[in-house]
């Protein structure tokens, strides 16, 4: 090529390097694009979040600096006050708790981040706590549909094995990951009860059902010896083949079998009608607890915001034109 146009070419291109620059200087005065990129890396790196966590993390910084150029202001020169109007305007949006909670986060994220690298000199987000009421009020339903949903494995391959799980889920509210953990010696058929672990290897013991225990007895006899093959497990709900039934396993079949009801269900939907109908019974409220393996009495507490039934039996019982 001839060494004049490879001359100019490469002017060209310089040139046009340098407009983009310019472009980018007055779109990003404060060299935004550098920071925020900075800080995700920092967050995949040393936090280790998500690809999915990042990228939600990425959008609400985005939204947020949109907000302050509106203001006139920067991502390093923003106060207090232009973050708590950022947070009441995204508030009286109407974007769901969840959704506000992270952005909060995000903010906080970034704000710790910029004064360790020394970019401000002040938290402004500093003792601005997140929403509360973060757990939504679960979604049940009546004993009917539940009654249906047990009855519906049937006539399949694998459907002695799904009726089980599906009762004992509902029969005694476990987790979905205690469901696939279940080993056969935690089964006690002659007192009624299942030694359940649950969240960081913590013990409890749960009441079964008699007919969850006919259903899985039932199980343990017609189905399990045909999956195993003459093989060996400690687990007492096995795939195909003999291997442990996966957490994404049980989720699809619970979705197969609950097409049609009044809402979607999961097995943490089982887990909630669990602790509903007992408090909707007359349960202990403290007991729920101990069943349901919560360490905070709080975190049962919400069950009883889905119980107007409860509260009827209640009047009727005390009060004294009940």
């Amino acid at each position: 090529m001839n060494p004049q146009i490879l001359t100019l070419a490469l002017y060209i291109i310089l040139n046009i390097h340098r407009s983009l620059a310019s472009c980018i200087c007055i779109m990003y005065p404060e060299n935004m694009v550098e920071q925020v990129e900075r800080f995700l890396n920092y967050l995949a790196v040393e936090r280790g979040l998500s690809v999915n966590t990042i990228e939600a993390y990425k959008k609400d910084i985005y939204k947020f600096r949109k907000y302050l150029r509106k203001r006139g202001k920067k991502l390093t020169n923003f106060k207090r006050g232009d973050l708590l109007s950022y947070i009441n305007q995204l508030r009286d949006s109407g974007v769901q708790t969840s959704t506000l909670a992270r952005n909060i986060s995000t903010l906080k994220g970034l704000c710790r981040f910029m004064l360790m690298e020394g970019i401000i000199d002040e938290d402004p987000i500093e003792n601005i706590s997140t929403p509360r009421g973060w757990k939504r009020i679960p979604r049940v339903i009546g004993i009917d549909e539940v009654s249906e949903l047990l009855r519906r494995p049937e006539n399949e391959e694998l459907a002695l094995r799904d009726r089980a799980i599906l009762e004992i889920i509902y029969s005694s509210g476990l987790r979905v990951s205690e469901v696939v953990n279940i080993k056969m010696t935690d089964i006690n058929f002659d007192a009624g009860f299942i030694t359940v672990r649950g969240k960081g290897s913590k013990e409890r013991v749960v009441p079964i059902s008699e007919r969850a225990l006919i259903t899985i007895k039932r199980y343990i006899k017609e189905l399990r010896p045909l999956i195993l093959r003459k093989k060996n497990s400690p687990i007492l709900f096995l795939a195909k083949g003999g291997k442990p039934m996966t957490r994404q396993r049980v989720w699809q079949l619970i979705k197969r079998y609950s097409k049609g009801l009044s809402i979607r269900i999961s097995p943490h939907t089982l887990r909630h009608c669990f602790a509903s109908h007992l408090l909707d019974g007359g349960a202990d409220l403290r007991a729920l607890q101990k069943m349901l393996g919560h360490t905070d009495i709080s975190t049962t507490q919400i069950y009883t915001k889905v119980t107007p039934e409860r509260l009827k039996k209640i009047h009727r019982e005390y009060h004294p034109r009940g």
